[in-house]
Formats: structure tokens, sequence, C-alpha cells
């Protein structure tokens, strides 16, 4: 049976580690920290029995699924695996030295992704010892019940890496796009982060409130959800991080965050996972 490895255990990589299973894959979870991993298998169980209480899947397939996930802290684990997805933090020095051990655990032959949303694949592949089979595979969240999976050729791309990462993503139940030019934010979160900055500002210079601003975005544009409950649903600080992330890397100006998505992050005023963002969530 084909194996996969995920690295890190946070909302991202629970939710590709629960697809992967589902797709039928034998799964690794690895984290350095044990306590998140058994947040990380709590979290896969919940949100797979709910799944079966709403009919979408199977009690006997979730059970499955469940049973496909093992959890390690030692990255080692991955050695074993036909494609390792790495889901750490969001900073580059950070995945730089995932990729860096990962070249020393995995052969040759294993295609390493990274689900990164923002960061230029050529610049995490640079410490990867075969920068060819580095791709991205940019998952959207919350990862089981989005259906787009965005892949991101770095500069040293191979057309096999790509396409063992596009047969992967659609075997976990997802729709590929390709980005074939490696730029910071890729397509989409270049488009969402431009977004938020500007729905941000108008809210910060008081030309509209966030819930006026949402409701136009829903019923203007047909979107399913307004930008800025986008924003909270995938924490303010990641789409923080990644908009400064595209600013950083082109000084497009369009990019630089306005004044108020700072100042919620310094609050710790994150969205959803923190109770509040640009608006306010119960238990």
């Amino acid at each position: 049976m084909a194996h996969v490895a995920v690295i890190g255990s946070g909302l991202m990589g629970s939710g590709i580690a629960q697809v992967a299973a589902l797709g039928a894959w034998d799964v690794t979870l690895i984290d350095s920290d044990p306590r998140a991993l058994e947040r990380a298998r709590a979290s896969i169980g919940d949100s797979l029995d709910k799944f079966v209480a709403k009919g979408k899947v199977a009690e006997d397939e979730a059970r499955a699924a469940q049973g496909r996930i093992a959890s390690t802290t030692d990255l080692g684990a991955a050695a074993g695996a036909e494609i390792v997805v790495e889901a750490v933090f969001e900073r580059l020095n950070v995945k730089q030295e995932v990729f860096a051990r990962l070249s020393e655990v995995c052969g040759p032959e294993t295609v390493l992704a990274t689900n990164t949303s923002a960061i230029p694949i050529t610049e995490i592949a640079a410490a990867a010892a075969h920068p060819e089979r580095v791709v991205g595979t940019h998952f959207f969240s919350p990862v089981p019940m989005m259906r787009l999976c965005e892949l991101v050729r770095g500069l040293h791309t191979g057309d096999e890496a790509l396409e063992r990462a596009r047969s992967f993503a659609e075997s976990a139940g997802k729709t590929c796009v390709v980005v074939n030019r490696d730029v910071a934010g890729f397509a989409t979160t270049r488009l969402i982060c431009a977004f938020v900055n500007e729905a941000a500002r108008l809210v910060e210079d008081g030309v509209i409130s966030a819930e006026d601003l949402d409701t136009a975005c829903r019923l203007g544009f047909g979107h399913p959800m307004g930008p800025l409950a986008t924003a909270d649903l995938t924490g303010v600080d990641v789409i923080t991080h990644a908009t400064e992330n595209i600013y950083d890397d082109t000084a497009d100006p369009k990019f630089f965050p306005p004044a108020l998505l700072r100042r919620l992050v310094a609050a710790g005023e994150l969205g959803r996972k923190s109770g509040k963002g640009f608006f306010a969530y119960g238990e």
C-alpha cells in the first residue's frame, strides 16, 4: 500500500493526514511534540465522526482511515514514504531545516512536498539535496472540506515530481491547479492577500463596517464567505504572515499588511481559533 509521511500535526498537517488516509494511503504523522500528535489524532477522530454523522463517509470507511494513521516524533520514519508532505510553521528557516533533514533521511526517489501558501518553492528547495523532487502542494483550510490543491513548480521541480504530487492530491479527493512560475504567494494566496488587505484598509479607514463589507462580497460577488470572515477562518496571523512574505519578495505596496491586521495579531485576536478576529465567535 502507498505510504505518505506528513510532517507537522497542526490544523493543516492533521487535515492532510485525514484526507490521505481516506484516499487509502498509509500515513505516518510526524511531529516533535507528542502532545500535538495526541491532539491531532483526537481532532482527526472528531472530524471523521462528523463526516459519518452527516452521511458523507461510511462508518467502516472512517474507522479504516483512522487505522491507517500512525504517529511518531521520529523524523526518520519518513524514510519509507513515497511522498513526504511538510506542513510546519510558515517560516522559511523552519521549512529549510526540515528539508535539509529529509534529504538525509529519504532516498532520491521520494517526492518532497511543501504545504506553504506563500514562500517561494525554490527557496525551500535550496536546502534539499535534490531540488528537482521538491514541489509545492498548497492545500486549503480546512483540508477535509476544501477541494482545491494548488501545485507549484519551483525553478528546478521535475515533471515526475509534479505528476506524482498531482496523483497524491487527486487520490485524496482534491482538484488540482498548476502554478508554473514560482512567485511568492503563487496565484491563490496573492489574490486573497490583496483582497483581505484592501478590505481591512476600508474598515480601518472607516469607509464601511466589517459586517457590511463581507455582506457586500457575499451578495454582490456571490462569494460564499466574505474576505474578513475568510481571514478569521484561515487565521489573521496566517494571512498577515503570508502577505508579509509576498511583500518582502516583491516590494509591491499592495501587499504591505495594513495596521489593522498587524494590531489584531499583536492583540492575539487571530480569528476563529482565538475566539475573536474581525468578528467574535462563541464556543
